[in-house]
């Protein structure tokens, strides 16, 4: 049972880290070569759209890795699953201090109600979205080490 556990916490962080690494280096990248209002937009609608699910899927996740943890608690690899889970903890508490806040207020941004300082504010969530990125990557790449 401890193996299937460990199997499907680090399948649904891997993809969690997938969507997020996209949001980054595929979908941002889209969105500032777009003309006009167009990247704006998009970037609303991606805001709505994964800001609906993507609480559940960090929250979740982190929940995993601690099921995970205490689970596997005399197992080999433990420590590699509790720094993992540090981590998952610090990518949440980004993302409601740091990350949230802006989102919020760019899913309701239109071209006629966004602020004359959207791009600076977008380009403010992206800095932290890479550092987000990161911390996600080194937990995903601590839960795979912790398989072996």
């Amino acid at each position: 049972m401890l193996n299937a556990l460990e199997v499907v916490t680090t399948v649904i962080v891997g993809v969690m880290v997938g969507v997020e690494f996209s949001v980054a280096f595929v979908m941002n990248p889209i969105f500032n070569a777009l003309p006009e209002d167009s990247g704006q937009l998009g970037r609303a609608h991606g805001g709505r759209m994964l800001g609906a699910v993507m609480p559940f899927w960090y929250i979740g996740s982190l929940v995993l890795v601690g099921i995970w943890a205490a689970a596997g608690w005399h197992h080999q690899g433990t420590g590699l699953v509790v720094t993992a889970g540090a981590l998952l903890a610090l990518s949440v508490v980004m993302s409601i201090l740091l990350l949230v806040p802006i989102n919020n207020r760019n899913k309701t941004w239109t071209p006629e109600n966004r602020p004359a300082d959207w791009k600076q504010q977008m380009g403010r969530w992206e800095r932290w979205h890479y550092v987000r990125v990161a911390v996600i990557i080194a937990a995903f790449a601590l839960l795979v080490a912790a398989l072996a």
